[in-house]
């Protein structure tokens, strides 16, 4: 592979009854910007056909028995890039898309970094279209997160995590530091993940002058006393939130001064959805399932549901 040339990067998109229009798009922007991609199919066999008329010439489907997880699905695709010979995955959610020139954008970032740094994976400046500017990259600090934003397209910021969709990762450093927890099932994938590279001592950094619009939430909800918006998930994705939150805590590569910074955060997401948004006699059923089953290890998919 030459310097810069994208044809050795496999593109991954795990879907779980998309919208075909966005699928659409996203495989029409993608396809031109990778070598390979491969969609894994989370939805169950009985609905297959869900694609209606997307076009799926020359992407690779690889489909689930049952929904098993983001992670599940992320590592089948990783599993099949490596068959393939493959030096790079991109990970994708189905609710991203990403700008012309991203992923060159970040295989011109990961080469000129690795150069002289043990970095893990490179990741794009995403835009919620439902808010006013970019997301930030975070770095985690003792008492409060500092957000670090984009100035100009030149810019690489060292962040102490990175989101899944839009993630370049090569294939040697997933060899070395393991796969995604296939038992945290869907969130926080990308969080574990990033702590466990960061403590093997690897580094991860935004790209300004890569672009990807990313859907982040269900909606969004305004906040009683003029507070702002918040970013509202069903009871489901708020069982996962509470679980896997009591398992990262407990993992050894987790930074203790995050943390203790998050501790408020959960607390707050139980007040909120348990007394302000709703269904909340539904969402406070599946929180503190979650908190139970956090606390005693569970994995795996969420019991409350059939």
């Amino acid at each position: 592979m030459t310097k810069h040339d994208t044809s050795d990067i496999c593109a991954i998109i795990v879907t779980y009854h998309p919208d075909p229009l966005a699928l659409s798009a996203l495989l029409k922007a993608v396809a031109i910007q990778v070598g390979t991609t491969v969609v894994v199919d989370n939805t169950a066999p009985e609905d297959i056909g869900q694609f209606g008329d997307v076009p799926m010439d020359g992407v690779q489907v690889l489909f689930q028995n049952q929904n098993q997880g983001l992670a599940v699905a992320q590592n089948m695709g990783i599993d099949w890039a490596r068959q393939y010979g493959c030096a790079y995955v991109l990970l994708l959610d189905q609710d991203s898309t990403p700008v012309e020139g991203m992923v060159a954008a970040l295989l011109s970032a990961y080469q000129r970094l690795s150069r002289t740094e043990r970095v893990a994976a490179v990741g794009p400046r995403f835009h919620d279209l439902r808010e006013e500017r970019d997301a930030p990259f975070i770095r985690v600090g003792h008492l409060f997160n500092r957000k670090r934003w984009c100035e100009f397209n030149e810019q690489v910021l060292e962040s102490d995590f990175l989101i899944s969709s839009g993630a370049l990762i090569p294939l040697e450093v997933i060899e070395d530091v393991g796969e995604m927890d296939a038992g945290l099932f869907i969130d926080n994938v990308d969080l574990e993940w990033s702590f466990r590279v960061r403590a093997r001592g690897y580094r991860l950094y935004g790209v300004c002058a890569a672009a990807m619009n990313h859907r982040l939430g269900d909606s969004r909800r305004a906040l009683p006393l003029g507070l702002g918006q918040v970013v509202v998930h069903g009871p489901v994705r708020l069982y996962f939130m509470m679980r896997n939150r009591l398992r990262i805590y407990a993992m050894p590569h987790t930074p203790l001064a995050w943390i203790l910074q998050d501790i408020p955060r959960f607390v707050i997401k139980l007040m909120l959805f348990g007394v302000l948004i709703g269904p909340r006699m539904r969402n406070l059923r599946f929180m503190f399932r979650g908190i139970k089953d956090g606390l005693v290890g569970r994995q795996g998919p969420c019991p409350l549901v059939n």
